[in-house]
């Protein structure tokens, strides 16, 4: 396996955090994979992967998420204890930017 496959295999513990809470909430709510997905609109395989941690579902999808399991975005997210530190790398600005040169208008 290639170094590159290793990392991007790699789980955000957010992801993960917020995928186990929204199985665990989908169970509580005596819902199936099937009968979540098609209530949110999504597919059934998109909650496997959120469930998995390896989906990164938009605030909007939470929430949808949340509404058919008759919860809040805060109510799914309340009990989480997640550091928010920033996970990953992030892109740098390297370059320069180009000089301003100004000129006078004659």
């Amino acid at each position: 396996m290639s170094t590159k496959a290793k990392t991007s295999d790699k789980r955000s513990p957010i992801a993960t955090a917020v995928g186990k809470r929204v199985k665990a909430c989908r169970i509580e709510a005596g819902k199936s994979q099937e009968e979540l997905a098609h209530d949110a609109m999504v597919d059934r395989t998109y909650i496997s992967t959120i469930e998995r941690g390896k989906g990164n579902p938009s605030v909007e999808t939470l929430a949808n998420l949340a509404y058919c399991m008759n919860l809040t975005l805060a109510q799914l997210f309340e009990p989480l204890n997640i550091n928010l530190k920033p996970t990953g790398t992030r892109r740098t600005n390297v370059g320069e930017p180009a000089p301003v040169r100004q000129r006078r208008l004659r």
